[in-house]
């Protein structure tokens, strides 16, 4: 993230994450069902990282990148409405033949994120 304040400041706004660890190089938001989104400023991952636990390997990325949130087929438009009132722009709507629904949209780094309803992958068998 080219400005980490600013990308946590987007994520834990639009989708209510709870910051859990805070650092100069990144910042840990909880995402429910035990899953966390980490978010690194540009250029503060692409060394290994000693902790007292052990080293963390290198992990940089660099370019878009492209993430994904599970939201539930009737929020679609609870959804549509929040990034509308956010002023954030929908780039894509798709509606998959499995009757699944993504939205996409950019974040404040041009990195593409998409909403997706159930059934999109084989494995989710909710």
């Amino acid at each position: 993230m080219a400005d980490i304040d600013r990308a946590q400041a987007f994520y834990t706004r639009l989708f209510e994450l709870d910051v859990m660890m805070r650092d100069g190089r990144m910042a840990a938001l909880a995402v429910p069902g035990r899953q966390v989104l980490l978010l690194f400023q540009t250029g503060m991952s692409g060394e290994p990282t000693g902790t007292p636990f052990g080293l963390i390997p290198a992990h940089g990325s660099r370019g878009i990148q492209h993430l994904c949130f599970a939201i539930e087929r009737e929020d679609v438009s609870l959804w549509e409405a929040r990034l509308g009132e956010a002023g954030i722009e929908i780039e894509s709507r798709l509606e998959w033949p499995q009757g699944t629904i993504s939205l996409y949209f950019r974040d404040l780094d041009g990195h593409s994120v998409e909403l997706s309803t159930p059934f999109l992958w084989p494995n989710d068998h909710v």
